[in-house]
């Protein structure tokens, strides 16, 4: 796809989810080993045009998750590349164990995309908002897992998941609307971490829909005086060590994250802290050991100290 300011514009407007099924329609198109599957999610994962125009290359299991993944690794091994959606919660924890049977022990290029992670559906409660699907997919072995920062680099990660011969996780996060990080195009480097800002004093390191607050945290750190480096991490997994041991010169190390703070983000850079000497202090912001109660996004966002006001104020409290 071309970047340019009206594709920017147009799947900021659509979300993650409507960005997903744009971007998978046209590689379907060019290439008919691509195939969609859902657990009755048609429309809510941006699948409409996609089953109207490519019915052969759609299928809809029904609400059937852990059979979904068992159906896709079939097809795998029959050469297909499926992209296989439904609820992030109900995709990685409900089919945790298919997903380590079928998908990581046999290694199949199955692309598993999980709808509206983190707190966007949190209007729908505990069942639906999922805040550790990153924990339970990094300890999966062979799993490429991505966390794109908007919707730009959401279609770079879905392009190059269905180039890749690997399983993979891509965790969509934010809502339509979603927030601008990537305003002209770019190289994306599985793996390679990019650094958005420079500074000395703080490193903050962000992912998912976390990235744009943070750049805007560190607008109102630098009002006070801090110089803060930004770093998107759109790779949990394989993680960029060297952009890590390279924030070590800062004075802090903040994580950032639409997740809990357990086994995610901060959790990964906290695995490379603990092998350097003398390393900075290193705070992990994310959501608590807690199951969150039903509440408008940007209510969450709020209570849950994510937005970019409530970010800075807990750095300036180190």
């Amino acid at each position: 796809m071309e970047i340019n300011t009206q594709n920017i514009r147009t799947l900021s407007f659509l979300g993650s989810c409507g960005t997903f099924g744009k971007i998978i329609e046209e590689l379907a198109t060019q290439n008919n080993n691509i195939i969609a599957l859902t657990a009755d999610l048609c429309s809510f994962a941006g699948l409409t045009r996609f089953a109207q125009n490519l019915p052969n290359q759609y299928y809809n299991v029904g609400i059937a998750e852990q059979n979904m993944v068992g159906i896709a690794a079939g097809m795998a091994k029959e050469g297909l590349i499926p992209f296989v959606t439904s609820y992030a919660s109900f995709l990685t924890l409900r089919c945790a164990d298919q997903i380590n049977v079928n998908v990581g022990y046999m290694n199949l290029p199955i692309k598993l995309v999980g709808l509206t992670s983190g707190l966007s559906v949190g209007i729908l409660g505990p069942t639906h908002i999922c805040l550790n699907d990153v924990a339970l997919m990094r300890a999966i072995p062979n799993l490429v897992i991505f966390s794109p920062a908007d919707c730009i680099e959401t279609a770079k990660c879905i392009e190059k998941a269905s180039e890749i011969n690997a399983p993979v996780y891509l965790r969509l996060t934010g809502t339509m609307g979603n927030p601008v990080v990537y305003k002209d195009d770019y190289n994306f480097e599985i793996g390679k971490a990019i650094t958005l800002k420079d500074g000395s004093d703080i490193a903050i390191i962000s992912t998912g829909t976390m990235v744009f607050n943070s750049l805007k945290a560190a607008k109102i750190l630098e009002e006070k005086g801090f110089s803060v480096k930004v770093i998107n991490m759109h790779t949990l997994k394989p993680l960029d060590v060297t952009a890590i041991k390279e924030c070590c010169s800062c004075k802090l190390i903040v994580t950032v994250e639409e997740h809990s703070i357990y086994g995610g983000l901060g959790s990964a850079v906290a695995e490379v802290l603990s092998n350097i000497e003398n390393s900075p202090k290193h705070l992990i912001i994310g959501t608590q050991d807690e199951y969150i109660h039903a509440g408008d996004y940007k209510y969450l966002l709020e209570s849950y100290g994510l937005t970019p006001e409530r970010i800075s104020d807990r750095i300036l409290e180190e």
